[in-house]
């Protein structure tokens, strides 16, 4: 088995994440600098924070891994008919599970869970639930 190239990530706040180059070029952006040869040591990914990092790339290691045995499966299988669809449909629930938000969180709850910092001043907050006060009942 060929030794799988290896990529380091590095997060906003420098903690480093070494993942497999197949699973980096899921980001355009990472696989821009790997071709262009800027992936020498870690890639500075600055405005993602490390568990934002962790979930990029367990999302983007599923998809990789998932298409990967799609494609095994597909050549061990001799009947055309049980090649792909089984692995499509267990990915896309993997998918919606993944991203899967409460519905009934506060906009304070959704920061503190995802680490946004809230931007408005109280008064534009006022204006905007104002605003979009049918959203808010």
């Amino acid at each position: 088995m060929a030794e799988k190239k290896m990529i380091t990530l590095r997060s906003s706040d420098y903690k480093d994440f070494e993942v497999e180059e197949a699973v980096a070029m899921q980001s355009e952006i990472i696989r821009f600098m790997i071709e262009d040869d800027c992936a020498d040591s870690a890639i500075p990914l600055p405005n993602v924070d490390s568990k934002t990092l962790a979930l990029v790339i367990k999302y983007c290691n599923k998809h990789v891994h998932a298409a990967a045995d799609d494609s095994a499966a597909a050549e061990t299988s001799s009947s055309a008919s049980s090649a792909g669809g089984g692995g499509e449909v267990d990915l896309k629930k993997w998918d919606a599970e993944f991203v899967k938000v409460d519905q009934d969180k506060s906009p304070e709850e959704i920061r503190r869970t995802f680490n946004i910092k809230n931007d408005f001043t109280k008064e534009e907050e006022e204006e905007i639930r104002r605003e979009n006060s049918w959203a808010f009942d």
